[in-house]
């Protein structure tokens, strides 16, 4: 009867060693504190590099723990970056989500935005951030079980920096090679990489994560069965743990010294390292480290003669395994369990709990059988390895043949009905995209109409009140001050007749003003960006609201009249919920043109509001006519508004 190892559970810790060399730094990350006084002083920052690198600093605070507040300030650095065509910033948006992809899980996504990266830092020429891209890919690729494609970058990343100063970068990569040569099983390149990593550590002075370097090159030396010198590395590397509080790395680091003394027989030695390992991992609160060292120790003392103790650790460790879904855990539990049933006569538990480790195990072959048929298809459309897909084909239909045959003898009875029902699910899809097209093509052609007969109706009364009434009333205005040169008055009369011309006048200059805002003189004769400044400005010079007016890139909009007019009509409304339901001082209204989009931006300092309340089916004229302008541009809205913290409004045209 031999004793089970855990070799997906030392899979598991180097996968984690690698990770925390990815995202960790020597000091504590990620203050609260800092954190939050660095989110209140975005308000203040303007619209420049400086904020760009204020976001990327706050996302990589959130980076391990709150993914999706990271993945948050990414796409507003991204966003800034790009409106600003700053390249550094873009690139460090593209590194930083790849390593949150990674914390998710999502490795594909991840390699996709560290190429972006990789395109980005070439184009600058920088090959100390490249070394970092490498890196990282390298990561990502070992997490996907891709070893030949994590060594790769790493001696890519090692050539560049084999020959520069930074040892500490050095040492870095050495170790993550060794970790490469450990999965491809070359232990003893993986040892020699490791020596390298060592020498480098130990000439750039530093104590980070030698723990890591000496736990793996112990492991290298047990996979070749030198197993004196893997324990001489072993209590190394905890001593190093100690000395920098790394706690995970050393609970990790006694259960393989635990696996190792238990191939060697050693079980008493096996139950010390064991017990604490189970010590420090109830501290970190880890259920797979609380699982394995249970495991251990129940496993020791079963070899121990300790038949009790051994089931009294196995039950805790099937209790945890179970509550956190740990299946390969549990098939060794389970397996462990029947051995320890059999010594104790009761055959019925040991052929259930064999039967419940066999079964965990099934679905663990097949799951990997699984993704090994992918990775085989993979490297067949990429016409490599042809000899390596027909052999692993030819063991998977070995071993599945009766499976095959059954699955291949119903997807042919149920082919054509499923044919069938597709295409008739993809006619009818087809059909309701098309009445949905022609909805709002129609919505969208109704859209457009009323907005034309608004605009030609508006541009009509502003001519007739403008060239109509405006001029009968200058008329007026004169016949007056004629009359007046004619008359004889009393001091009485010349009073009242002189604040009688002073109303006219007054009447004269708010109808002249009416019709302007029905449609602004200038919009027609110089443009969107030349009307929104004079607008602006009027609103200021008023004293109701201070408004600072910011464009780029305006000269270079060609639109056509309408979808001027709608813009302008939008930012006008803005402009007038802020007056009527702010209570704002200040505020700013930008437009930024830049690859064939238009970002408008308006933020002010008011009270804020309730955004739910655009939902609820009655937000109000305003936003009404806001929403319709915005469908007809076919534009983005994105309202954010705090209590007290003012509105923030950003939309987004495709022109």
């Amino acid at each position: 009867m031999s004793f089970i190892t855990f070799d997906r559970f030392k899979s598991l810790s180097i996968n984690f060693i690698c990770f925390i060399l990815l995202i960790s730094s020597p000091v504590l990350r990620g203050e609260d504190s800092h954190r939050d006084s660095l989110v209140q002083m975005l308000p203040s920052m303007k619209e420049d590099t400086a904020r760009v690198n204020l976001l990327l600093e706050i996302a990589d605070l959130y980076e391990t723990n709150h993914q999706d507040s990271s993945l948050y300030y990414l796409e507003k650095a991204r966003d800034l970056s790009v409106a600003r065509n700053y390249k550094k910033g873009l690139f460090r948006y593209y590194q930083q989500k790849g390593i949150v992809l990674l914390t998710m899980g999502s490795y594909a996504e991840s390699i996709r935005d560290l190429d972006s990266a990789n395109a980005l830092v070439r184009e600058m020429g920088d090959s100390l951030l490249l070394v970092n891209i490498l890196v990282n890919k390298g990561i990502v690729y070992q997490y996907m079980g891709k070893y030949d494609l994590q060594l790769k970058n790493f001696l890519d990343a090692l050539k560049i920096v084999e020959d520069q100063p930074d040892k500490k970068k050095l040492a870095t990569i050495y170790h993550n090679l060794g970790t490469a040569y450990y999965n491809l099983k070359q232990y003893g390149k993986c040892i020699e990489s490791c020596n390298l990593a060592l020498k480098a550590y130990r000439e750039f002075g530093g104590p980070i994560y030698l723990n890591r370097v000496l736990s793996t090159l112990g492991q290298g030396y047990e996979e070749l069965n030198m197993n004196d010198s893997a324990l001489y590395y072993y209590r190394q590397a905890i001593r190093e743990s100690g000395k920098i509080n790394d706690t995970y790395a050393e609970a990790s680091i006694y259960g393989y010294m635990s696996l190792l003394y238990g191939k060697q027989g050693d079980y008493s030695s096996m139950i010390g390292v064991s017990e604490k390992m189970l010590t420090l991992a109830r501290e970190l609160q880890s259920s797979q480290l609380m699982a394995n060292s249970l495991y251990n120790l129940a496993g020791a003392c079963f070899y121990n003669g300790r038949e009790e103790d051994a089931k009294k650790y196995i039950d805790e460790a099937m209790v945890i395994a179970e509550k956190d879904g740990l299946s390969e855990e549990l098939r060794n539990i389970y397996l462990l369990l029947s051995y320890i049933a059999i010594k104790e006569n009761d055959y019925n538990t040991s052929f259930l709990a064999r039967k419940k480790s066999d079964s965990i195990q099934m679905v663990t072959l097949n799951n990997e059988v699984i993704r090994t048929t992918a990775e085989l298809q993979e490297k067949y459309e990429s016409e490599k390895s042809q000899n390596r897909i027909k052999l692993q084909e030819a063991r998977i239909q070995r071993k599945n043949s009766e499976n095959r045959l059954l699955i291949l003898g119903i997807f042919m009875l149920l082919l054509p009905g499923y044919l069938f029902y597709r295409n008739f699910r993809q006619k009818q899809k087809i059909q309701a995209q098309r009445i949905q097209e022609l909805e709002t093509e129609k919505q969208l052609m109704a859209t457009e109409s009323v907005l034309k007969g608004e605009e030609k109706e508006r541009t009509r009364l502003a001519k007739d009140l403008h060239d109509g009434l405006s001029g009968m009333l200058s008329g007026l205005k004169y016949s007056f001050m004629t009359m007046k040169e004619n008359l004889i008055m009393t001091a009485e009369n010349q009073q009242a007749f002189e604040k009688n011309l002073d109303s006219l006048d007054s009447t004269i200059k708010e109808l002249r003003r009416i019709a302007h805002n029905m449609m602004p003189e200038t919009l027609i004769r110089f443009g969107l960006d030349a009307a929104l400044r004079d607008f602006c400005a009027e609103i200021s010079q008023s004293g109701a609201l201070r408004i600072s007016y910011h464009s780029s890139g305006m000269k270079d909009l060609q639109t056509d009249q309408t979808v001027n007019i709608t813009i302008y009509r939008i930012i006008q409304e803005l402009v007038s919920n802020t007056l009527k339901h702010s209570h704002a001082n200040t505020a700013i209204v930008q437009l930024i043109y830049a690859e064939n989009r238009l970002t408008i931006t308006m933020e002010d300092d008011g009270k804020g509001f309730d955004t739910t309340i655009l939902d609820s089916g009655t937000p109000g004229m305003g936003w009404a006519n806001i929403r319709n302008r915005i469908e007809f541009l076919k534009a983005s809205l994105d309202i954010r508004a705090v209590a007290g913290e003012g509105t923030s409004v950003q939309i987004e045209v495709r022109v």
